[in-house]
């Protein structure tokens, strides 16, 4: 079956699933508004059913490889939710000291898509740690839907807690070097951005269209940035001047990129706005920085 991408949607249907996903409207309010742009067989469901994720299609790394070792831990966060949740996985054979990454999941959890990512982590030479913010409610519930409607639920202040324990574990784990990155996408992206404000022995920070932290706490900032955006993403997008200004004069090392054309989640290869031009070359940048930044 042809894979489907964001061209084979009106933009008009892009803009209400963007909303949809990030809790502006709910299911119903998609299905209706979505309804007058549905042509012959394909209904508003139907195109909502197109445009969610598939995580069957899109695993690059299968949980059995051979080449990694993964596992699902516990470790206590005393000012987050108590307890902290989350997949780490390392390569299958550890040769000295590895740096260590913090991957943040989009507003659902810690998803497939999102063990994907720590797996194609720890195939690079990486220690890849994801926690799943839901993980007080009961953990991803293997459904988007019921997750989405988890997410709101959640203490963020907590949560942040718990994500900066989660950096502060990977840097004393025996087998890392010390050195711990963060990569996040969209909500997760917003942490990388706040962590970078709230870490400052971070050693490197991976925003992919996250939201921006004010002037105030981009001031504060150490870690080097390399920031990537969708071109259509005008929702986030909005905050990146002023952002890039903050940085500037704070004199933040970053790099920011943005991606002609693609829509916000560009990254996620489980969905139609999935643009893999875009994709493969801010992951080989997004690797590349991290052998930068974690290795030396």
């Amino acid at each position: 079956m042809t894979r489907q991408t964001a061209n084979d949607f009106k933009p008009e249907v892009l803009r209400l699933f963007d909303q949809y996903v990030h809790g502006v409207i709910d299911r119903r309010a998609f299905l209706q508004s979505a309804s007058k742009y549905a042509v012959g067989v394909v209904t508003a469901e139907t195109l909502l059913q197109q445009l969610s994720p598939n995580f069957a299609q899109a695993q690059q790394v299968p949980k059995t490889d051979a080449r990694i070792q993964a596992k699902y831990v516990e470790y206590p966060s005393p000012q987050g939710s108590g307890t902290l949740r989350g997949y780490l996985v390392t390569p299958a054979e550890i040769k000295g000291k590895l740096p260590a990454v913090l991957v943040v999941h989009e507003n659902r959890g810690l998803n497939p898509h999102i063990e994907d990512i720590a797996r194609r982590l720890a195939l690079d030479g990486f220690i890849a740690f994801a926690p799943d913010a839901l993980a007080s409610l009961g953990g991803y519930p293997g459904d988007e839907e019921k997750a989405r409607e988890l997410f709101p639920k959640l203490d963020q202040n907590k949560i942040r807690a718990d994500f900066i324990e989660a950096a502060a574990i990977l840097k004393k784990l025996p087998e890392a070097n010390g050195k711990v990155g963060v990569v996040g996408f969209c909500y997760g992206g917003g942490i990388a951005n706040f962590l970078a404000t709230r870490i400052p022995d971070l050693a490197a920070a991976v925003p992919y269209y996250g939201g921006q932290p004010g002037e105030e706490d981009a001031a504060k900032i150490k870690a080097p940035l390399l920031i990537h955006y969708a071109g259509t993403d005008e929702r986030i997008n909005a905050g990146w001047p002023k952002y890039e200004a903050a940085l500037t004069r704070a004199g933040v090392k970053y790099q920011a990129y943005v991606y002609a054309g693609t829509q916000h989640g560009f990254n996620n290869d489980t969905t139609p706005r999935y643009d893999q031009a875009a994709a493969t070359l801010s992951w080989q940048r997004t690797v590349e920085f991290f052998k930068a930044n974690l290795r030396a």
